[in-house]
């Protein structure tokens, strides 16, 4: 289902000293840094499965999600997604994927939020009839009744989270990436998203790549986790990989990335 391999991806990042001096000279002549985000990552992922994508700050994680649903392109390397290569084919793989990025949004702000779905309807070309059975489906699932009425911009972060996981799910995608889906949520919400994501994967078994930071949405969620940093993969495993003599999994992870050079979790 989805196959990376040796891929990499540089940033070119814009540095300078603070003060009036430096800003001015940088308008004349202005200094790069060359920072890999991801330095020969390969894995594969089969159908039906919810991999989660563990890492610190500036691990790579959010670039390799970028990378697989095309908003990025490597600089090298292979990656392909349900038989797509996301760079090329992106105008026909996007209907094959749904993504949620906990911290943006693709809802429009100041309409209700059922206008934002109709059209998406018309973005991703959804029949009707389908459209239909998928959005009463989700709005039973994720109790959206009362909030199709409502603007995104009136909406709490729980309720518009919930509102963004019905909005990537309403063409019937075969993969959907999750991005920090609950970043910032209650511990009501977060239960809402994680038992949500659950019956997706039984019921329909759709391909699951979650980013976290918290460790009860991988403990809840997945069976499966690949370990990033710098770039690269360091573990491909399970929970049971990780932990060691009981320890919970976030001590666990803090021994595992300690006892790793090189890794200081600066951002992307």
């Amino acid at each position: 289902m989805i196959h990376m391999e040796n891929v990499v991806k540089t940033y070119r990042v814009a540095r300078r000293d603070s003060g009036a001096k430096a800003a001015f000279l940088a308008l004349f002549h202005r200094k790069y840094d060359l920072v890999r985000a991801l330095d020969g990552l390969s894995f594969d992922i089969d159908p039906g499965e919810i991999v989660a994508l563990l890492g610190p700050n500036g691990a790579g994680k959010s670039t390799a999600i970028k990378i697989l649903s095309g908003i990025l392109y490597p600089d090298s390397g292979t990656v392909e997604c349900g038989g797509f290569s996301p760079a090329r084919d992106r105008m026909r793989y996007t209907r094959e994927i749904g993504v949620v990025f906990g911290q943006r949004t693709q809802l429009y702000w100041d309409v209700p939020v059922g206008d934002s779905y109709g059209l998406l309807q018309d973005i991703y070309d959804v029949p009707e009839e389908e459209f239909k059975r998928n959005l009463a489906e989700l709005t039973e699932l994720l109790d959206l009744s009362e909030l199709l009425r409502t603007p995104a911009r009136q909406l709490s972060l729980g309720q518009r989270m919930r509102c963004e996981l019905a909005a990537s799910l309403l063409h019937s995608p075969k993969i959907l990436f999750l991005d920090e889906p609950t970043i910032g949520l209650d511990a009501v919400s977060k239960l809402a998203v994680r038992q949500f994501v659950k019956v997706l994967n039984e019921e329909k078994k759709t391909t699951v790549i979650l980013t976290t930071h918290d460790m009860q949405d991988v403990e809840a969620l997945s069976r499966r986790v690949l370990m990033i940093g710098k770039g690269k993969l360091l573990l491909d495993g399970t929970l049971q990989d990780i932990r060691r003599d009981g320890e919970s999994l976030d001590e666990s992870l803090v021994e595992f990335y300690q006892g790793i050079d090189g890794l200081d979790g600066k951002e992307e």
